[in-house]
């Protein structure tokens, strides 16, 4: 978390009261005269207070343009709200009055529950798309598979057939057609691995079903 104010009593308060929430996150201060979009990068929440010579608005201008950033800010004056978020809609403020940190920190944790759960669920679907991927790659290479055994065949039972006269051929040649024909036995055992893999995987998803089935009916039966 980023705290952005030119008052050091304000940062105070904050990373104080912040300090007897269960989970406080790492805070980092920064005065208005060190400021720079670059700063926020990589915090999750920045929270805005008073700073000098009124650099808010660009302060804050900087920051709700970025879409992953949660930024809560302390207003001086109520009236100022419903300006603040005819500019910047995504902007979660507070009025200073009685008992505005309290609400300050509540309104942040919520906002950084809410941008972890964005997170996550940005993260579930890189995996679902990478497993979606993955799917397809592996339907492809079972749909190939025997037209890559049946060229593995071919080279393997040509280099037999060579290597059996390899006197007639020069060192050379002899040397790269073992080659040729190690790397294809190679070829061969990794299809190999390939369908038990596969095998294993259906008889898997074989008794995965058949432990469902069963479950289902001896709950039936009890009913």
């Amino acid at each position: 978390m980023l705290i952005v104010s030119d008052d050091p009593e304000f940062a105070r308060s904050v990373t104080a009261r912040w300090q007897t929430e269960a989970r406080a996150p790492g805070i980092t201060v920064a005065t208005s005269d060190v400021w720079h979009p670059s700063i926020a990068l990589g915090y999750d929440l920045v929270i805005t207070g008073p700073v000098r010579n009124g650099k808010s608005a660009a302060i804050l201008a900087a920051l709700c343009g970025s879409p992953t950033m949660a930024v809560v800010h302390l207003a001086e004056h109520e009236k100022d709200i419903a300006e603040l978020h005819a500019r910047h809609p995504q902007l979660l403020v507070v009025a200073r009055h009685d008992g505005w940190i309290n609400a300050l920190i509540s309104l942040s944790c919520e906002a950084l529950r809410r941008v972890e759960a964005v997170a996550r669920s940005q993260r579930a679907e890189r995996l679902a798309l990478e497993s979606h991927q993955d799917a397809t790659l592996g339907r492809y290479m079972l749909e190939m598979r025997p037209s890559i055994n049946n060229a593995l065949t071919s080279v393997l039972g040509n280099a037999d057939l060579l290597m059996l006269d390899s006197s007639k051929m020069p060192p050379d040649s002899r040397e790269q057609m073992r080659t040729i024909h190690t790397m294809a036995l190679r070829l061969h055992q990794v299809m190999q691995r390939f369908s038990s893999l596969a095998a294993e995987m259906r008889a898997g998803e074989n008794e995965s079903q058949v432990e469902t089935e069963t479950v289902s009916q001896a709950a039936t039966l009890r009913h």
